[in-house]
């Protein structure tokens, strides 16, 4: 609770929260002597209403005062920049230390670049400032399904169209020696030159505009100074924020010449995603997507992911409906006309299990074996499914598979 221990000049201080002239400061800061600035609230209320974020700066400051390098075992020691200190706001570390981790792969954390600026004139998604969604956590489309209306519709066309291309302009960066933190790079000005906003950045403290799953991350790899190597696979998630509607896509890549079962892991993830969106129609049931994914991705000897789902999308980034990728799940509901969602099945080469790494985000195979996956947000039809963000004429032909014309 904020006390009133310390004395606070209303005169000078406003609240952290409302603006209001304040009284109150947090013990925490307190006890940490942080500035007085920032820390000072009006009332309790405002005080608990800020606490998810507001707590972000005491682990900063331990951060701050008790490292200055950490031993990440890819080279004897590197600078703890203020963007591992990022991606570690909001409660994300386990620990204020980086901890002892028992590594399930080859692959480790590298550095992290600062946070990209956004510009002033960019519409912004809600938590592009805060680091919190409020909007999207109590809304009512997180237990019903949105029927879009057809400007709403229209809005996601473009944005999905947008999100294609950004993601396009990634892939064809892909080459050894290319760090993932210059794919970020790529894909955080190509969606603000089209005028959106990526919407992966600073969503609940995530600290970069798309995420980057190089060889055992299944998802939500954060982009760092770490180079592509010859051999490895990477995906690419991207998601724009457009005219107040969300696009979402993703794709894996191979890195220089990659072995026979990398690319057979990464085909049946992208066939697991085409059979998947065959089905697409008014009148299925959600369940159906996971029973596709899983009978095509076991009969080809690999597993699904189980932890993580599609996901219904449109003003809000995450929403109803959810859609499990594995076999036997219990989805509810069935598909409507005008209803827009994500299908991502994540295939593992081992088992399906995952793990966490330290930093909160990134999920990887629990056995360290490669993982691959694909993204399409989709818009359920009267007579079908519209692939929103599908592939382009310009898009590059980075799949041996795929007919090059």
């Amino acid at each position: 609770m904020a006390s009133e221990s310390d004395v606070v000049d209303t005169s000078t201080l406003s609240c952290a929260n409302c603006g209001k002239p304040a009284n109150l400061q947090c013990p925490k800061c307190v006890e940490l002597k942080l500035p007085r600035e920032g820390s000072a609230f009006c009332t309790q209320e405002c005080f608990k209403f800020s606490w998810s974020s507001h707590k972000s700066l005491h682990l900063k400051a331990k951060l701050s005062s008790s490292l200055s390098t950490v031993d990440l075992g890819h080279q004897s020691s590197v600078s703890l920049g203020e963007g591992w200190l990022y991606c570690l706001k909001g409660g994300r570390a386990r620990t204020p230390k980086l901890p002892h981790f028992d590594w399930t792969g080859t692959l480790r954390p590298y550095p992290i670049s600062s946070k990209r600026i956004v510009p002033a004139h960019i519409d912004k998604p809600d938590w592009a400032d805060g680091g919190t969604p409020i909007v999207e956590p109590s809304s009512d489309f997180q237990r019903i399904v949105e029927i879009k209306s057809p400007d709403l519709i229209q809005r996601m066309r473009e944005t999905c169209h947008i999100a294609r291309e950004v993601l396009d302009a990634a892939a064809r960066i892909i080459q050894p020696g290319v760090t993932t933190d210059e794919i970020d790079r790529v894909v955080h000005e190509a969606t603000i030159a089209a005028g959106g906003y990526p919407s992966p950045l600073n969503y609940h403290f995530f600290p970069k505009s798309c995420c980057t799953s190089v060889n055992e991350v299944i998802c939500h790899g954060i982009p760092d100074a770490r180079k592509l190597e010859d051999g490895d696979i990477v995906n690419v998630d991207v998601t724009v924020y457009y005219k107040g509607v969300h696009g979402d896509l993703n794709e894996t890549y191979f890195v220089g010449n990659v072995d026979e079962e990398s690319r057979q892991l990464v085909k049946c993830t992208y066939e697991c995603l085409e059979k998947a969106i065959s089905i697409v129609k008014p009148g299925v049931r959600f369940r159906e997507i996971g029973e596709v994914i899983n009978r095509h991705a076991s009969m080809s000897g690999f597993s699904v992911v189980k932890s993580y789902c599609g996901h219904g999308i449109g003003e809000l980034f995450h929403c109803a409906p959810n859609i499990p990728h594995y076999g036997r799940n219990k989805a509810v509901g069935v598909m409507k006309a005008g209803q827009t969602f994500t299908i991502e099945p994540m295939i593992n080469a081992g088992v399906w299990r995952d793990r966490m790494w330290p930093d909160g985000w990134t999920a990887v195979t629990a056995d360290g074996k490669r993982s691959a996956q694909f993204e399409h947000t989709l818009l359920v039809t009267e007579t079908g499914v519209e692939v929103l963000s599908g592939r382009l004429p310009t898009s590059p032909n980075v799949f041996p598979w795929l007919n090059s014309s």
